[in-house]
């Protein structure tokens, strides 16, 4: 199990440099990503999130980096495409995110292991679900297809999974807060903690860098 962040290719982002991805792939999220890596989930987190204002919500600075930090800085409820990925290494079958799905909703996961019958992450075309029927849980990568391939585990395992999940997730947290202390200064704790509340994690304390 992976947290993984939905990713496309930048086109002509020019703030920071980024690393070359493929559009619509996962960037799998850890403590463990390249420079490169940090900066572009970085970036992408904070284009989920790079909409109009609205409502009482301050206009956007003129500069540029003001202006696409906007979102993250500004939003009550702050979104980043993406999810927990499952992967069956003596099957091969990958148990994906859906399109409504989050990286800040993977403590539903935990509700889910603790009592919840169903738990889903999309629709059409692909809808992945979660089922648990006693101490087994079943993972089925598109519920919309009755061949759909699956995953079963034990529940034992799930709650081993999710504790691995949610030590990537802090690993890139603190990835992250590093790399904004040395390269956004000015706007380093509001980042920072902007990305905390993505991620649904409590910010690090971090101060800006040289």
């Amino acid at each position: 199990m992976q947290p993984v962040l939905e990713i496309y290719a930048p086109d002509g982002f020019g703030l920071w440099p980024v690393a070359e991805v493929e559009s619509f792939g996962f960037l799998a999220l850890s403590g463990d990503l390249s420079p490169a890596e940090v900066e572009t989930a970085v970036m992408r987190i904070a284009s989920c999130n790079d909409l109009a204002p609205d409502g009482d919500r301050p206009h956007r600075p003129a500069d540029a980096l003001g202006s696409f930090l906007h979102g993250l800085l500004t939003f009550d409820s702050l979104f980043a495409a993406g999810g927990l990925r499952v992967t069956d290494n003596s099957t091969g079958v990958t148990f994906l995110p859906g399109c409504c799905d989050g990286l800040g909703e993977w403590r539903d996961w935990h509700q889910f292991v603790d009592g919840g019958m169903l738990l889903g992450f999309g629709h059409d075309p692909l809808s992945p679900v979660a089922e648990r029927f006693g101490d087994t849980v079943r993972l089925t990568v598109n519920a919309d297809q009755s061949d759909s391939p699956v995953i079963e585990l034990s529940v034992t395992q799930l709650r081993d999974l999710l504790a691995g999940a949610e030590r990537d997730l802090a690993g890139f947290l603190a990835r992250a807060a590093d790399w904004v202390s040395r390269h956004l200064p000015d706007h380093c704790a509001p980042v920072v903690a902007a990305l905390a509340r993505v991620l649904d994690l409590p910010a690090p304390v971090v101060s800006p860098q040289p």
